[in-house]
Protein backbone atom coordinates (compact mmCIF):
# COMPACT_ATOMS: atom_id res chain seq x y z
CA UNK A 1 0.00 0.00 0.00
CA UNK A 2 1.32 3.46 -0.89
CA UNK A 3 1.14 6.54 1.35
CA UNK A 4 2.08 9.41 -0.99
CA UNK A 5 2.46 12.16 1.62
CA UNK A 6 4.47 9.91 3.91
CA UNK A 7 6.82 9.08 1.03
CA UNK A 8 7.73 12.78 0.75
CA UNK A 9 8.81 12.98 4.39
CA UNK A 10 12.48 12.17 5.14
CA UNK A 11 13.54 9.74 7.87
CA UNK A 12 13.35 11.18 11.36
CA UNK A 13 16.93 12.37 11.92
CA UNK A 14 16.63 12.46 15.70
CA UNK A 15 15.56 8.81 15.95
CA UNK A 16 19.12 7.48 16.16
CA UNK A 17 20.03 9.82 18.99
CA UNK A 18 16.78 9.08 20.83
CA UNK A 19 17.54 5.37 20.64
CA UNK A 20 21.10 5.88 21.89
CA UNK A 21 19.83 8.06 24.74
CA UNK A 22 17.28 5.46 25.85
CA UNK A 23 19.85 2.66 25.67
CA UNK A 24 22.30 4.68 27.78
CA UNK A 25 19.65 5.39 30.40
CA UNK A 26 18.61 1.73 30.54
CA UNK A 27 22.29 0.94 31.18
CA UNK A 28 22.25 3.29 34.16
CA UNK A 29 23.91 6.30 32.52
CA UNK A 30 22.89 9.76 33.72
CA UNK A 31 22.16 11.61 30.47
CA UNK A 32 21.67 15.37 30.72
CA UNK A 33 19.11 16.15 28.06
CA UNK A 34 19.12 19.43 26.13
CA UNK A 35 17.34 17.88 23.15
CA UNK A 36 13.65 18.73 22.90
CA UNK A 37 12.41 22.24 23.77
CA UNK A 38 9.99 20.89 26.35
CA UNK A 39 9.47 23.27 29.34
CA UNK A 40 10.16 21.54 32.64
CA UNK A 41 8.17 23.68 35.11
CA UNK A 42 4.53 23.50 36.16
CA UNK A 43 1.87 25.68 34.55
CA UNK A 44 0.66 28.73 36.54
CA UNK A 45 -1.30 27.60 39.64
CA UNK A 46 -4.27 29.93 39.00
CA UNK A 47 -4.60 28.48 35.48
CA UNK A 48 -4.51 24.91 36.80
CA UNK A 49 -7.16 25.75 39.40
CA UNK A 50 -9.42 27.24 36.74
CA UNK A 51 -9.02 24.06 34.66
CA UNK A 52 -10.08 21.92 37.62
CA UNK A 53 -13.04 24.17 38.37
CA UNK A 54 -14.20 24.15 34.73
CA UNK A 55 -13.69 20.40 34.39
CA UNK A 56 -16.11 19.78 37.26
CA UNK A 57 -18.97 21.29 35.24
CA UNK A 58 -20.69 18.65 33.06
CA UNK A 59 -21.70 21.17 30.39
CA UNK A 60 -18.01 21.73 29.61
CA UNK A 61 -17.58 18.06 28.68
CA UNK A 62 -19.56 18.38 25.45
CA UNK A 63 -18.14 19.05 22.01
CA UNK A 64 -16.64 22.50 21.77
CA UNK A 65 -16.22 24.53 18.58
CA UNK A 66 -13.35 24.02 16.17
CA UNK A 67 -12.40 27.70 15.92
CA UNK A 68 -12.40 28.20 19.70
CA UNK A 69 -14.97 29.60 22.08
CA UNK A 70 -15.75 33.31 21.65
CA UNK A 71 -14.41 34.41 25.07
CA UNK A 72 -11.02 32.87 24.31
CA UNK A 73 -10.88 34.55 20.91
CA UNK A 74 -11.80 37.82 22.63
CA UNK A 75 -9.04 37.29 25.23
CA UNK A 76 -6.59 36.70 22.40
CA UNK A 77 -7.56 39.95 20.68
CA UNK A 78 -7.39 41.90 23.95
CA UNK A 79 -3.92 40.42 24.58
CA UNK A 80 -2.74 41.75 21.20
CA UNK A 81 -4.26 45.16 21.95
CA UNK A 82 -2.55 45.42 25.33
CA UNK A 83 0.80 44.09 24.19
CA UNK A 84 1.22 45.47 20.70
CA UNK A 85 -1.54 48.01 20.08
CA UNK A 86 -2.97 45.75 17.35
CA UNK A 87 -6.75 45.85 16.80
CA UNK A 88 -8.30 42.48 15.92
CA UNK A 89 -11.88 41.29 15.41
CA UNK A 90 -12.50 38.13 17.48
CA UNK A 91 -15.13 36.98 14.97
CA UNK A 92 -13.10 37.25 11.78
CA UNK A 93 -9.42 37.78 12.63
CA UNK A 94 -8.66 35.14 15.27
CA UNK A 95 -8.93 31.35 15.45
CA UNK A 96 -7.83 28.99 18.23
CA UNK A 97 -5.53 26.13 17.22
CA UNK A 98 -4.47 22.93 18.96
CA UNK A 99 -1.00 24.36 19.50
CA UNK A 100 0.78 26.21 16.72
CA UNK A 101 2.05 22.97 15.15
CA UNK A 102 -1.47 21.82 14.29
CA UNK A 103 -2.33 25.30 13.09
CA UNK A 104 0.72 25.56 10.85
CA UNK A 105 0.07 22.16 9.31
CA UNK A 106 -3.60 22.79 8.60
CA UNK A 107 -3.01 26.33 7.35
CA UNK A 108 -0.54 24.93 4.82
CA UNK A 109 -3.17 22.40 3.71
CA UNK A 110 -5.71 25.20 3.38
CA UNK A 111 -3.44 27.51 1.38
CA UNK A 112 -1.19 25.25 -0.69
CA UNK A 113 -1.51 22.43 -3.17
CA UNK A 114 0.48 20.61 -5.88
CA UNK A 115 2.42 23.08 -8.01
CA UNK A 116 2.38 25.88 -5.42
CA UNK A 117 5.71 27.18 -4.14
CA UNK A 118 6.42 28.29 -0.57
CA UNK A 119 9.60 29.75 0.90
CA UNK A 120 11.06 29.08 4.33
CA UNK A 121 14.38 29.92 6.00
CA UNK A 122 16.89 27.15 6.60
CA UNK A 123 17.70 26.05 9.21
CA UNK A 124 14.33 26.27 10.94
CA UNK A 125 11.84 24.43 13.14
CA UNK A 126 11.02 21.27 11.14
CA UNK A 127 7.23 21.72 10.85
CA UNK A 128 7.78 25.05 9.09
CA UNK A 129 9.30 23.21 6.16
CA UNK A 130 7.42 19.95 6.40
CA UNK A 131 3.97 21.54 6.61
CA UNK A 132 4.73 22.70 3.06
CA UNK A 133 5.88 19.23 2.05
CA UNK A 134 2.80 17.57 3.61
CA UNK A 135 0.59 19.95 1.62
CA UNK A 136 2.24 18.60 -1.57
CA UNK A 137 3.62 22.04 -2.39
CA UNK A 138 7.18 22.78 -3.52
CA UNK A 139 9.58 24.04 -0.87
CA UNK A 140 12.32 26.60 -1.50
CA UNK A 141 14.70 27.56 1.30
CA UNK A 142 16.63 30.74 2.05
CA UNK A 143 19.80 30.49 4.18
CA UNK A 144 19.46 32.09 7.61
CA UNK A 145 23.13 32.27 8.54
CA UNK A 146 25.56 34.75 10.09
CA UNK A 147 27.03 37.02 7.44
CA UNK A 148 24.32 36.24 4.88
CA UNK A 149 22.04 39.10 3.76
CA UNK A 150 18.66 37.44 4.27
CA UNK A 151 16.75 39.85 2.04
CA UNK A 152 19.28 39.59 -0.77
CA UNK A 153 19.05 35.79 -0.57
CA UNK A 154 15.26 35.99 -0.45
CA UNK A 155 15.18 38.26 -3.51
CA UNK A 156 17.37 35.84 -5.43
CA UNK A 157 15.25 32.85 -4.39
CA UNK A 158 12.09 34.57 -5.63
CA UNK A 159 13.80 35.54 -8.88
CA UNK A 160 14.70 31.91 -9.55
CA UNK A 161 11.26 30.49 -8.64
CA UNK A 162 8.74 29.45 -11.26
CA UNK A 163 5.88 29.54 -10.64
CA UNK A 164 6.22 32.54 -8.35
CA UNK A 165 6.09 31.68 -4.64
CA UNK A 166 2.74 31.93 -2.93
CA UNK A 167 3.76 31.86 0.77
CA UNK A 168 6.69 33.01 2.91
CA UNK A 169 6.83 31.25 6.30
CA UNK A 170 9.13 32.66 8.99
CA UNK A 171 9.55 32.91 12.77
CA UNK A 172 11.35 35.49 14.94
CA UNK A 173 12.77 35.13 17.57
CA UNK A 174 13.92 32.14 15.61
CA UNK A 175 14.16 28.45 16.49
CA UNK A 176 16.83 27.09 16.26
CA UNK A 177 19.20 29.95 15.28
CA UNK A 178 17.90 32.39 17.96
CA UNK A 179 18.01 35.18 15.34
CA UNK A 180 16.07 38.27 16.39
CA UNK A 181 14.74 41.15 14.28
CA UNK A 182 13.36 44.66 14.77
CA UNK A 183 10.19 46.29 13.49
CA UNK A 184 12.02 47.69 10.45
CA UNK A 185 12.71 44.11 9.36
CA UNK A 186 8.98 43.38 9.34
CA UNK A 187 8.30 46.61 7.45
CA UNK A 188 10.64 45.33 4.74
CA UNK A 189 8.84 41.97 4.81
CA UNK A 190 5.46 43.64 4.26
CA UNK A 191 6.82 45.76 1.41
CA UNK A 192 8.48 42.70 -0.14
CA UNK A 193 5.29 40.65 0.15
CA UNK A 194 3.23 43.37 -1.53
CA UNK A 195 5.77 43.74 -4.33
CA UNK A 196 5.83 40.02 -5.10
CA UNK A 197 2.24 39.11 -4.17
CA UNK A 198 3.38 36.70 -1.45
CA UNK A 199 1.38 35.78 1.66
CA UNK A 200 3.33 35.87 4.96
CA UNK A 201 2.92 33.41 7.83
CA UNK A 202 4.81 34.40 10.98
CA UNK A 203 5.26 32.05 13.95
CA UNK A 204 5.64 34.15 17.12
CA UNK A 205 6.09 31.27 19.58
CA UNK A 206 8.92 32.97 21.50
CA UNK A 207 7.35 36.40 21.86
CA UNK A 208 7.97 36.47 25.63
CA UNK A 209 11.42 34.90 25.75
CA UNK A 210 13.69 37.90 25.29
CA UNK A 211 16.76 39.10 27.15
CA UNK A 212 19.27 41.93 27.61
CA UNK A 213 16.87 44.74 26.81
CA UNK A 214 15.62 43.31 23.53
CA UNK A 215 11.84 43.39 22.91
CA UNK A 216 10.51 41.31 19.99
CA UNK A 217 8.02 43.10 17.75
CA UNK A 218 4.86 41.48 16.43
CA UNK A 219 4.61 41.18 12.66
CA UNK A 220 1.05 42.49 12.93
CA UNK A 221 2.29 45.80 14.35
CA UNK A 222 3.28 46.91 10.84
CA UNK A 223 0.50 48.90 9.12
CA UNK A 224 -0.97 46.76 6.36
CA UNK A 225 0.41 43.47 7.73
CA UNK A 226 -3.11 42.07 8.10
CA UNK A 227 -3.64 42.63 4.36
CA UNK A 228 -0.90 40.17 3.43
CA UNK A 229 -0.29 37.91 6.43
CA UNK A 230 -1.07 36.17 9.69
CA UNK A 231 0.73 35.42 12.95
CA UNK A 232 0.72 32.40 15.27
CA UNK A 233 1.21 32.47 19.03
CA UNK A 234 1.13 29.65 21.56
CA UNK A 235 0.84 29.44 25.34
CA UNK A 236 3.34 26.56 25.44
CA UNK A 237 6.53 28.50 26.22
CA UNK A 238 5.35 31.79 27.76
CA UNK A 239 3.04 30.10 30.28
CA UNK A 240 4.73 26.69 30.74
CA UNK A 241 1.70 25.04 29.07
CA UNK A 242 3.19 22.81 26.32
CA UNK A 243 0.99 19.79 26.97
CA UNK A 244 -2.20 21.85 27.03
CA UNK A 245 -1.91 22.48 23.26
CA UNK A 246 -3.34 25.99 23.10
CA UNK A 247 -2.35 28.27 20.25
CA UNK A 248 -4.01 30.79 18.02
CA UNK A 249 -3.72 32.44 14.63
CA UNK A 250 -4.52 36.11 14.05
CA UNK A 251 -4.53 38.50 11.14
CA UNK A 252 -5.84 38.28 7.59
CA UNK A 253 -9.57 37.50 7.71
CA UNK A 254 -9.55 35.47 4.50
CA UNK A 255 -6.84 33.13 5.79
CA UNK A 256 -8.54 32.88 9.19
CA UNK A 257 -11.77 31.88 7.47
CA UNK A 258 -9.98 29.28 5.34
CA UNK A 259 -8.30 27.66 8.35
CA UNK A 260 -11.54 27.78 10.38
CA UNK A 261 -13.44 26.05 7.61
CA UNK A 262 -10.82 23.32 7.21
CA UNK A 263 -10.67 22.76 10.96
CA UNK A 264 -14.46 22.35 11.04
CA UNK A 265 -13.91 19.14 9.07
CA UNK A 266 -10.96 17.93 11.14
CA UNK A 267 -11.77 18.60 14.80
CA UNK A 268 -14.20 19.95 17.40
CA UNK A 269 -11.60 22.15 19.04
CA UNK A 270 -9.80 21.90 22.36
CA UNK A 271 -11.45 20.47 25.49
CA UNK A 272 -13.50 23.41 26.73
CA UNK A 273 -12.09 23.55 30.32
CA UNK A 274 -8.63 24.01 28.78
CA UNK A 275 -9.93 26.94 26.73
CA UNK A 276 -11.51 28.49 29.83
CA UNK A 277 -8.23 28.11 31.73
CA UNK A 278 -6.35 29.65 28.78
CA UNK A 279 -8.53 32.76 29.09
CA UNK A 280 -7.28 33.13 32.66
CA UNK A 281 -3.69 32.72 31.52
CA UNK A 282 -4.04 35.57 29.02
CA UNK A 283 -6.20 37.87 31.17
CA UNK A 284 -4.75 37.10 34.59
CA UNK A 285 -1.52 38.15 36.34
CA UNK A 286 1.57 37.90 34.16
CA UNK A 287 4.15 37.33 36.93
CA UNK A 288 4.62 33.75 35.75
CA UNK A 289 5.71 34.93 32.31
CA UNK A 290 8.41 37.13 33.83
CA UNK A 291 9.55 34.17 35.93
CA UNK A 292 9.80 32.02 32.82
CA UNK A 293 11.90 34.67 31.09
CA UNK A 294 14.31 35.01 34.01
CA UNK A 295 14.66 31.24 34.36
CA UNK A 296 15.78 30.84 30.77
CA UNK A 297 18.12 33.84 31.03
CA UNK A 298 19.86 32.30 34.06
CA UNK A 299 20.18 28.94 32.36
CA UNK A 300 21.50 30.60 29.20
CA UNK A 301 24.17 32.42 31.20
CA UNK A 302 25.25 29.33 33.15
CA UNK A 303 25.58 27.27 29.98
CA UNK A 304 27.31 29.83 27.78
CA UNK A 305 29.63 31.18 30.49
CA UNK A 306 30.64 27.64 31.41
CA UNK A 307 31.25 26.58 27.82
CA UNK A 308 33.22 29.78 27.24
CA UNK A 309 35.59 28.81 30.05
CA UNK A 310 35.87 25.38 28.43
CA UNK A 311 36.98 27.00 25.16
CA UNK A 312 33.66 26.77 23.29
CA UNK A 313 32.74 30.37 22.53
CA UNK A 314 29.08 31.03 21.71
CA UNK A 315 27.32 34.41 21.46
CA UNK A 316 24.52 34.87 23.99
CA UNK A 317 21.12 34.80 22.27
CA UNK A 318 18.68 37.65 22.88
CA UNK A 319 15.65 35.44 22.42
CA UNK A 320 14.11 31.92 22.59
CA UNK A 321 14.85 29.09 25.02
CA UNK A 322 17.72 27.74 22.93
CA UNK A 323 21.43 28.11 22.36
CA UNK A 324 22.55 27.62 18.76
CA UNK A 325 26.17 26.57 19.06
CA UNK A 326 28.59 26.42 16.16
CA UNK A 327 30.60 23.21 16.47
CA UNK A 328 34.21 23.91 17.54
CA UNK A 329 36.60 24.02 14.59
CA UNK A 330 38.47 20.85 15.55
CA UNK A 331 35.23 18.82 15.53
CA UNK A 332 33.38 20.50 12.64
CA UNK A 333 34.36 17.95 10.00
CA UNK A 334 32.35 15.35 11.95
CA UNK A 335 29.09 17.08 11.03
CA UNK A 336 26.34 17.77 13.53
CA UNK A 337 24.97 14.22 13.74
CA UNK A 338 28.30 12.60 14.61
CA UNK A 339 29.22 15.45 16.94
CA UNK A 340 25.90 15.07 18.80
CA UNK A 341 26.57 11.33 19.11
CA UNK A 342 30.06 12.14 20.40
CA UNK A 343 28.67 14.43 23.14
CA UNK A 344 26.07 11.83 24.08
CA UNK A 345 28.49 8.91 24.40
CA UNK A 346 31.51 10.75 25.84
CA UNK A 347 30.08 13.71 27.80
CA UNK A 348 26.66 12.15 28.62
CA UNK A 349 25.01 15.28 27.18
CA UNK A 350 22.20 15.12 24.63
CA UNK A 351 21.79 17.96 22.10
CA UNK A 352 19.96 18.29 18.78
CA UNK A 353 22.06 18.05 15.61
CA UNK A 354 21.73 21.10 13.40
CA UNK A 355 21.16 19.05 10.25
CA UNK A 356 17.78 18.09 11.68
CA UNK A 357 16.65 21.69 11.15
CA UNK A 358 17.63 21.93 7.49
CA UNK A 359 20.52 21.73 5.06
CA UNK A 360 22.23 24.88 6.35
CA UNK A 361 22.36 23.69 9.96
CA UNK A 362 25.06 21.03 9.82
CA UNK A 363 27.80 23.15 11.41
CA UNK A 364 25.73 23.61 14.57
CA UNK A 365 24.03 21.84 17.45
CA UNK A 366 21.11 23.17 19.48
CA UNK A 367 20.85 23.20 23.26
CA UNK A 368 17.31 23.52 24.67
CA UNK A 369 17.50 25.23 28.07
CA UNK A 370 15.35 22.66 29.83
CA UNK A 371 17.79 21.48 32.50
CA UNK A 372 18.17 23.37 35.78
CA UNK A 373 21.33 25.30 36.61
CA UNK A 374 22.90 22.50 38.66
CA UNK A 375 22.40 19.98 35.84
CA UNK A 376 23.64 22.51 33.31
CA UNK A 377 26.88 22.95 35.27
CA UNK A 378 27.21 19.17 35.38
CA UNK A 379 26.84 19.08 31.59
CA UNK A 380 29.51 21.75 31.17
CA UNK A 381 31.91 19.68 33.30
CA UNK A 382 31.28 16.66 31.09
CA UNK A 383 31.87 18.64 27.90
CA UNK A 384 35.02 20.27 29.29
CA UNK A 385 36.37 16.85 30.18
CA UNK A 386 35.94 15.41 26.67
CA UNK A 387 37.44 18.58 25.19
CA UNK A 388 40.54 17.82 27.25
CA UNK A 389 40.15 20.87 29.48
CA UNK A 390 41.28 21.25 33.07
CA UNK A 391 38.92 21.77 35.97
CA UNK A 392 37.27 25.18 36.13
CA UNK A 393 38.16 26.96 39.42
CA UNK A 394 34.99 29.07 39.30
CA UNK A 395 32.90 25.91 38.86
CA UNK A 396 34.59 24.33 41.87
CA UNK A 397 33.79 27.41 43.99
CA UNK A 398 30.13 27.15 43.00
CA UNK A 399 30.05 23.46 43.91
CA UNK A 400 31.71 24.09 47.31
CA UNK A 401 29.30 26.92 48.04
CA UNK A 402 26.27 24.78 47.22
CA UNK A 403 27.56 21.90 49.37
CA UNK A 404 28.33 24.27 52.25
Amino acid sequence: MEFPRIKRLPPYLFATLDKMKMEARRAGEDIIDFGMGNPDHASPPHVVEKLIEAARKPQNHRYSTSRGIYKLRLAICNWYKRRYGVELDPESEAVVTIGSKEGLSHLALAMLGPGDVAICPSPTYPIHQYSIVIANADLRVVPLLPGVDFFAALQETVRQCWPRPKVLLMSFPHNPTTTVVDIDFFRRVVDFAREHNIFVVHDFAYADLHFDGYQPPSFLQVPGAKDIGVEFFTLSKSYDMPGWRVGFLCGNAEAIQALSRLKSYFDYGIFQPIQIAAIHALNGPQDHVEGVRQRYRRRRDVLIDGLDRAGWHIPKPKGTMFVWAEIPEEYRAMGSMKFAEFLLTEAKVSVSPGIGFGEYGDDYVRFALIENEHRTRQAVRGIRKVFGGVADPEENLIIKASVG
